[in-house]
Formats: C-alpha cells, sequence, structure tokens
C-alpha cells in the first residue's frame, strides 16, 4: 500500500490529520452589562469550531466597540484589548476557520460597519451557495468589498434594501441569500439571530440572569452560567431588545435539514441540539455499528476526540474492553514549522501516538467517525501495527463520504474523496486494515429513531441529495426570490 503525502507551499495541520475541517461558531448577547467578558467566555467554549481567528463586536447604546485577531480566542483577544470592548450591554463574538475566503485578519468575524441606518456588525456560520454570483452582481452595480467572505454580501444587501427598517431590510436580503446559515447581526438598539429554512446549521436561545443570549450550541451557556431555552426554529428570526425576544418568519416552510455532521463530528459532546445530545447519539452510533458488523477482537480503541463517544458505544454492544489506545497531543496550532519530508510522510505522529501497552498482541477494533481522503488513517493503522498490534478492524461511525459539503465545511473536492472512487474493499487494501466497514445510512438515522428516511437531516455528503440547489445561474436565483 501507499500512503504518499503531496507537496504543498503551505503547509498545516490538517494536512497531517485527514479530518474535516470545522465550520465556525457565533454568539450574541443583549442585556448584560458584562456582554464582552461572557462573549469571551462563550467563544472558548466554542473554540472547537474554528481555530483560526475569533472576533467580539460590543455597543452601549451610542458606539460599537470590536476587536478581532488570528488565532485562538486568547490570541486574537488578548485580556489586556478586552477595555477597548468598553461596558457595553450587547455583543456578538465568532470563532472562525475558513470555508470561503482566504486566512487573512480582513476576513476574521464579526463584520463591522457604519451605514445610514447606524452600526451593524455581523457574524456567520455556514455558507451561501449563491455567494459568488450575488457578489458579481453587486460590484456591477458599485458595490466596493473589503473582504473575500462571503458574509460581506449580506451587509451590502442589507444596506441595498429599500426599507429604511433594519429588520425589514434584513429580511430583504435573508430572502436573496441562498444556502446554510447562522447569522447574529448587532446593531445600536437589538440583537437578531437567524437560522437558514432548512435549519442545515445549529442554533440556541438560552437566558443568563435578565439577558439573553444565542449559541451556535448549547455547551457555550453551560460555560457562562445560562440557562437553555430551546433551539432557534429554520427559517425563524429573534429579535432581542430592551423589551425582550420578538419571533418573526423571514422565511417560508421548506424541508429541515440539520447537518448530520454535527452529530458525527463537529459539536461537542456536551451540546444539546435539536433535542438530541451528541454523546448519546454518537454512542448509538457505535451500538449499532458493532450489530451491522460485529468482529471478534480483544479491545475497542477510538481516535480522538470525536470518535470516542462511538468507540464506547461499540464497546458496550459488543462485550469487547475499551481502552484509550491513541493518545492525542493538545499543543499543535493550526500551523507551524514545515518539517522535513520524512517527517511530514510520518507526521500524524506529531498528532497522535499509540499506547503500546493496550495494543501489543491485541486485535484491536479502531473505531473513527469518518475516512475524507484516507490518508490519516493509514497512517494510524501501520503505527498500530508498528505498536505491536496483531490485526486491526476499522470500523467507521458513518456511511461513506462520496460527495463534497457546500453549506460551511471545507471539505475536499469530491475527486479527492476516497470513497467517491474507491470501493470499500478498496480503501481497506489503501489503509492498510484487516476489515474495514461504515455504518449504514438507514442504521445512522436510527440513531435519531428514524426509520428508512433522512427527515430532517442534511446527508449529502454520503447520498448526494442536496436540500437547496447549488446555484451557477444569478437571473434563476433572482426570479426565484421574488
Amino acid at each position: 500500500m501507499s500512503h504518499e503525502v503531496e507537496e504543498t507551499g503551505v503547509w498545516r495541520e490538517d494536512d497531517i490529520f485527514d479530518k474535516w475541517n470545522e465550520e465556525c461558531g457565533v454568539f450574541g448577547i443583549f442585556g448584560h452589562e458584562n456582554a464582552a467578558e461572557l462573549t469571551y467566555y462563550a467563544l472558548v467554549a466554542l473554540q472547537h469550531r474554528g481555530q483560526e481567528s475569533a472576533g467580539i463586536a460590543t455597543v452601549d447604546g451610542m458606539k460599537l466597540y470590536h476587536q478581532k485577531g488570528m488565532g485562538l480566542v486568547a490570541e486574537a483577544i488578548p485580556t489586556a484589548s478586552m477595555e477597548r470592548l468598553g461596558k457595553g450591554h450587547a455583543g456578538i463574538g465568532h470563532v472562525r476557520y475558513s470555508t470561503t475566503g482566504v486566512s487573512q485578519l480582513i476576513n476574521a468575524q464579526p463584520l463591522v460597519f457604519n451605514f445610514i441606518r447606524g452600526n451593524l456588525a455581523l457574524a456567520h456560520n455556514g455558507n451561501l451557495v449563491n455567494a459568488h454570483q450575488l457578489r458579481q452582481f453587486l460590484e456591477r452595480r458599485g458595490a466596493i468589498f473589503q473582504s473575500t467572505s462571503d458574509t460581506e454580501v449580506v451587509a451590502h444587501l442589507i444596506a441595498r434594501a429599500d426599507s429604511n427598517d433594519v429588520q425589514e431590510s434584513i429580511k430583504e436580503a435573508l430572502s436573496i441569500v441562498k444556502g446554510a446559515y447562522a447569522f447574529v447581526i448587532l446593531t445600536d438598539d437589538k440583537l437578531y439571530a437567524m437560522r437558514d429554512a432548512n435549519g442545515l446549521r445549529p442554533m440556541v436561545l438560552g437566558k443568563v440572569g435578565d439577558a439573553y443570549c444565542v449559541s451556535s450550541e448549547s455547551c457555550a451557556f453551560d460555560t457562562i452560567g445560562a440557562k437553555f431555552i430551546r433551539d432557534i426554529e429554520p427559517g425563524e428570526m429573534l429579535v432581542i431588545s430592551k423589551d425582550g425576544v420578538e419571533s418573526h418568519r423571514f422565511a417560508g416552510q421548506a424541508k429541515k435539514a440539520l447537518c448530520t455532521f454535527e452529530y458525527i463530528y463537529f459539536a461537542r459532546p456536551d451540546s444539546d441540539i435539536d433535542g438530541y445530545n451528541v454523546h448519546h447519539v454518537r454512542k448509538d452510533f457505535g451500538r449499532l455499528l458493532y450489530q451491522e458488523h460485529p468482529v471478534e477482537a480483544d479491545v475497542v480503541i477510538g481516535v480522538p476526540d470525536s470518535s470516542i463517544s462511538s468507540a464506547i458505544g461499540y464497546a458496550e454492544e459488543s462485550g469487547i474492553p475499551y481502552e484509550i489506545g491513541l493518545i492525542k497531543n493538545r499543543y499543535i496550532g493550526r500551523t507551524f514549522i514545515q518539517p522535513s519530508q520524512e517527517l511530514r510522510a510520518r507526521g500524524v505522529r506529531l498528532k497522535l501516538n499509540a499506547v503500546r501497552k493496550i495494543v501489543e498482541g491485541k486485535r484491536v477494533v479502531l473505531i473513527d467517525d469518518s475516512i475524507v481522503r484516507g490518508t490519516t488513517s493509514g497512517r494510524i493503522v501501520t503505527m498500530l501495527r508498528e505498536a505491536g498490534a496483531v490485526q486491526v478492524h476499522v470500523r467507521i461511525a458513518s456511511p461513506p463520504v462520496t460527495h463534497s459539503c457546500f453549506y460551511g465545511i471545507d471539505t475536499s473536492a469530491k475527486e479527492e474523496l476516497i470513497a467517491s472512487r474507491k470501493s470499500v474493499e478498496e480503501i481497506r487494501e489503501y489503509i492498510g486494515a484487516d476489515s474495514l466497514a461504515y455504518l449504514s445510512e438507514s442504521n445512522m438515522m436510527r440513531a435519531f429513531g428514524i426509520e428508512g428516511s433522512d427527515h430532517g437531516h442534511c446527508n449529502a455528503c454520503f447520498n448526494g441529495k442536496y436540500p437547496t440547489e447549488i446555484y451557477e445561474d444569478l437571473s434563476k436565483m433572482i426570479l426565484e426570490s421574488h
């Protein structure tokens, strides 16, 4: 088998740890005297959703303050800079992994604007599938863009809306954009929170004291001592002000299609999304995976961190002992010094190390959440064999990934996805495993109590059934929006 690593001009940690790249995380709060501080801690809780940049914007009713930077939250918003955010009563925050736009400070969010209707700050998780066409449409009409992020498209649409009312301007803008998003928008006197019509991206509402807050995940509420109230509905706009929370519809009824990969990989295990706890769902993935693909073995291990829950479920269902067989190095940043080609080829060892005493002389079941390009899976199998494993049986707690995602996940092109061009047996041979099996789509949905359907979920990366059109024709999009 061959595990060649391509030479690239820029080398990043995800080149050696072949996984989906995180999306983004958003947070907003209104009516709290320490809005900036609570936003900061909420972003730390959402750090797993993006480690490229972070930012906070606050308002005090008269002025908008903002601070953003590259790197982790602590790097992008150092303690000394918190004073720049003032004593605003409302704020929004963002952690980013770029899905559109290059990795530069100018693309860090929140994006901040001042226009005829006052101050405006925007932060966005997701991806607008018609952003490129809209950008061209706006540029031909004189719009000047400061960033390459699709989020800025929405700001221009809001500014150009016919209405003088900010709320109506936001609704008008969102009637044109298509795709996946959880938006938070901060003005001088209101906080707006919107979830796309299909509910592809998650968003929740909470309350801390008398202040209301919104977040990509409920784990942020636990960190700041907020109480979870409910999930924000697809196509719903919340308007939070000194008068409380108002709920409005900005989009008609659409097929709900929450990204299943939130449960498979992205979300923290302690988060609850649309009524399901992530850890419990992942454990059920593991249980169902064993029922579908049992194997005789001595030990079950998981690839940290997102596969651990599924590994525990597989072990409990099978009766095979679960052990910590792989240790993750948590102190590798997103970028670091490019190593030699020899170390690059063995680079997964910078991220993971096998526990020899656990796997030596054992038949090992290796649980992972997915296989993207296959490079890392092969390296981990090799690592386990070199640590003394006599057999390595790979079990994947999701179906084969055969299609690219257009909704805010930085996926490979379809031709780079190994399952789109190789059979399961060919993948097994490529990664060097003794056996390989995936959780079927039908069994994956059984973990949500759904039989024979993907109702309520987007499984497009597994089956190619996209819940929205992938727009190439702007005129068609404009006609459909009216």
